[in-house]
């Protein structure tokens, strides 16, 4: 099967959680940068790791990397790159981009040379003067940086921080993977006791939950990657396959949470529910000076 080179993207500062979550998944020959890691991978892999990654942002694949000094070395570097084995003729194309220290310095202007040209690719490719664009979303991005065009097609779709359990928002919201990494910073284990004593809407303690009961963040939404004409739709079934058989059902945790806020505390028990960890974790409207740990 294809091996793809891939990112997986994180927020700055939590490159070595990320990095560990992988080595966890199997993936051991990675690259840690800033704000990302580097690993290679298979289509299967790709659905593995959207599925199971809880502190990356998004998983990316690596399309091409080269020297872009001007407009025309970037639009001859993206149309050489193999585009007609990542799109459908009917594939949407939106292309995001940033430039630092580059000569070109207008993303504007870079996204649209980037566009044309790969639709310049796919229309030679599929023999048409006119893309559809009616198909599956696949966001490139193109990264400028130092006159160096590194180009990627994203494979997540909505952030890897939409669980799927959380459906309404609180005052300041924590995003979930950030949760996660945090929860990963400190090393927790399932057997030690977890307070949150400031726990507003209960993303730490039900990401903490999630980890203890070996469930995958992204078992119940959906990725952009899974209509990609190169993904075979058994990359998926057996990756969540492979997730609902090493889930556990129940376990006994000592995981707290509490808030002086009721509003807050009614939204964490909600969302407690949705993420089905409603029975292990306890949670309590309280002020932080009238907490008493048991033992």
């Amino acid at each position: 099967m294809k091996q793809f080179e891939l990112i997986a993207t994180a927020a700055f500062g939590l490159e070595s959680q990320v990095a560990f979550e992988l080595k966890q998944l199997g993936y051991t020959d990675q690259m840690v940068e800033q704000g990302r890691v580097r690993f290679r991978g298979t289509a299967r892999d790709i659905a593995r790791a959207n599925i199971w990654l809880r502190v990356a942002d998004r998983l990316q694949i690596v399309v091409g990397d080269f020297a872009a000094p001007n407009f025309d070395a970037l639009f001859d570097g993206v149309r050489a790159l193999p585009w007609p084995e990542l799109i459908a003729r009917d594939g949407a194309i939106p292309v995001d981009g940033k430039s630092v220290k580059s000569t070109l310095t207008s993303v504007p202007a870079v996204q649209g040379v980037v566009k044309k040209a790969i639709v310049d690719s796919l229309g030679a490719h599929y023999g048409l003067t006119t893309l559809p664009e009616a198909g599956a979303r696949h966001r490139v991005q193109i990264a400028l940086r130092e006159d160096r065009a590194t180009v990627t097609l994203d494979t997540t779709g909505d952030g890897l921080h939409k669980r799927g359990y959380r459906d309404l928002v609180g005052v300041a919201p924590l995003k979930e993977t950030l949760a996660a990494g945090m929860v990963s910073l400190t090393r927790w284990k399932a057997d030690r006791p977890l307070l949150d004593p400031f726990c507003g809407t209960g993303t730490i303690p039900i990401e903490a939950a999630l980890e203890a009961l070996k469930r995958a963040p992204g078992f119940q939404r959906h990725f952009d990657a899974e209509k990609f004409h190169f993904m075979p739709p058994s990359a998926w079934r057996e990756a969540r396959a492979e997730a609902s058989d090493v889930a556990i059902r129940q376990k006994d945790l000592v995981i707290m949470a509490s808030d002086q806020d009721p509003a807050a505390i009614a939204l964490a028990q909600r969302h407690a529910r949705r993420a089905g960890v409603q029975d292990v974790v306890q949670f309590e409207v309280k002020p932080f000076n009238h907490i008493r740990l048991p033992g």
